[in-house]
């Protein structure tokens, strides 16, 4: 067990914080003596780490509580996908010291680098390419609003949100021998459907064309097909058993 004073100094936080984060339930002591001093187990420990994960990545108090409150909330799975997103922010900030290299030795006159060089690692031209293409397929405006809401994200959230949808497809391919049908595999497409309030929240007829497009549209499948051969298929098929399921 810890004290509150053992387990900031442990953490490299201040004992403020984790009363702060007592008082909105966000990380209760594992017990409370009869002095009303705050004690820590392991349980607690663990759970800590997780919500200093979760703001070394820029996520805000309200949404990790929500994220960590989920009745389908799995360490193991939380963990893994704080290493995916602490790997490409790993990436994308070698590109960024890259970048900040090659100016500094544009500046002193060593190289010239291009304007495209100078912004590397900052555009997001491939997200309007598409944001442009959704538009004639959707409700320009439900794009519109979805565009505008990722845009409003941290780079860090992003990555985050990108990780929870990555582990959500490599789940799904770890239970397709069980079926379209099984309990597994619709506990997954609930998680799936839940992942996209991140972007919009589409009815039950859009979700179901959301999956046949990751069938029908090349692109989609494309991509699906270099994760599992069967996956944008079955995924199609999941998402029909949960939208006739509730119906």
């Amino acid at each position: 067990m810890f004290t509150v004073k053992q387990l900031s100094k442990l953490a490299g936080i201040t004992p403020r914080t984790l009363h702060h984060y007592d008082e909105i339930g966000l990380l209760k002591p594992s017990r409370v003596g009869d002095n009303g001093y705050r004690y820590y187990g392991e349980d607690a420990v663990l759970r800590l780490q997780q919500i200093l994960f979760y703001r070394e990545l820029d996520i805000p108090l309200d949404d990790i509580k929500k994220i960590m409150g989920r009745r389908d909330y799995d360490v193991m799975g939380a963990l893994q996908s704080h290493k995916e997103a602490l790997s490409k922010q790993a990436v994308r900030i070698n590109r960024l010291i890259q970048t900040v290299d090659n100016t500094i030795i544009h500046l002193k006159g060593n190289t010239t680098m291009s304007d495209e060089k100078l912004f590397e690692g900052f555009s997001e031209e491939e997200q309007e390419k598409y944001a442009l293409e959704a538009e004639q397929l959707y409700d320009p405006e439900t794009v519109r609003e979805s565009n505008r809401k990722w845009k409003a994200y941290s780079a860090a959230k992003k990555e985050v949100i990108l990780a929870e949808g990555s582990a959500i497809y490599k789940d799904m391919i770890a239970v397709i021998p069980k079926g379209a049908k099984s309990a597994e595999v619709q506990a997954i497409v609930e998680r799936w459907r839940k992942h996209m309030d991140y972007f919009w929240t589409p009815n039950l007829e859009q979700l179901l064309g959301i999956a046949n497009g990751y069938s029908d549209d090349p692109r989609f499948k494309a991509n699906f097909d270099k994760m599992d051969l069967r996956l944008a298929e079955f995924m199609r098929d999941a998402v029909k058993v949960y939208v006739d399921g509730k119906k």
